[in-house]
């Protein structure tokens, strides 16, 4: 087997992780062609196959698994290693994954978080895609299920609740008119309701959840958002009640190899913390 690089490695993970071309692309800044043809020359350099390739993206062959999770080990124990390096150095990474408005509701609140006092760095990956940190993408996450990998830790902070909101000095109009995240963009439950339930009524769509919040102070229309967000500006009001059926608990996820880790440890407490002190705002309870 010829030698291989290990930047041939990283990018074979990316490509795994992301599912194809185009997102490792993106994501590395290398045309999808070039990501390509580096993947079938770490092929022939391994002398196994290591993707089913179609149209819809790339899948991992048994081998292409079993490369995988080798490569996730080395990159876990260079992780830790590097950890360890920057504990000494006094300045270590937490990455936390959570959604639009938890991000929101953390980063107004970052004191409580992270003190002045710390010596780690915190970065906010912020989507409403499923936090995945199986394959350590992330080292904290905040997910709307219990997770059932084995290798993760949860802790559970509490319910959301969610209800429509428009402005009180709207035009009654405002609450036949509705405000909606496209529908290809609408990963979430409380994203899709609108499409579901009053698609008929829809007349602005963004890309961003936290648009919505805008336009509704706009006047523009009505929109669904988690209570903890609407409740906490009185210039938006409830229309309605709360939608019970996007009611769900709330899990704050780590990984088990890291979890004993000080700064991790540390971000994760003070996150409990928060969320358990503001649990009625969360549940819709404390409008």
């Amino acid at each position: 087997m010829k030698n291989v690089n290990w930047d041939a490695y990283e990018l074979f993970m990316q490509v795994a992780r992301l599912g194809g071309l185009s997102g490792a692309s993106g994501v590395t800044g290398l045309s999808p062609a070039t990501v390509g043809r580096r993947m079938l020359d770490l092929e022939e350099a391994i002398g196994r196959p290591l993707f089913l390739r179609s149209r819809t993206g790339y899948q991992l062959t048994a081998d292409g698994s079993a490369l995988f999770a080798q490569i996730l080990e080395m990159e876990g124990a260079a992780r830790r290693i590097e950890s360890w390096k920057r504990e000494g150095a006094g300045s270590t990474l937490v990455r936390v994954a959570c959604g639009t408005w938890l991000a929101w509701m953390f980063t107004r609140n970052l004191s409580l978080i992270r003190t002045e006092r710390d010596d780690f760095r915190l970065d906010f990956y912020i989507a409403e895609r499923r936090a995945s940190l199986a394959h350590r993408e992330s080292d904290v996450g905040i997910r709307a299920f219990e997770p059932d990998e084995p290798n993760l830790a949860a802790t559970r902070l509490g319910e959301v609740a969610y209800a429509a909101y428009r402005a009180r000095n709207a035009h009654p109009s405002a609450a036949e008119r509705w405000l909606a995240v496209s529908e290809e963009d609408a990963i979430s439950a409380y994203l899709r309701w609108p499409h579901q339930e009053r698609g008929g009524q829809v007349v602005v769509t963004v890309n961003r959840p936290r648009s919505l919040r805008d336009l509704a102070l706009g006047g523009a229309g009505t929109a669904v958002l988690p209570c903890f967000v609407g409740d906490q500006d009185m210039r938006l009001e409830r229309v309605g009640g709360e939608i019970e059926s996007l009611r769900h608990s709330q899990w704050i996820v780590m990984n088990n190899d890291d979890r004993h880790r000080r700064d991790i440890r540390a971000v994760v407490d003070r996150m409990v913390k928060f969320a358990r002190a503001h649990s009625l705002l969360f549940a819709g309870r404390q409008p």
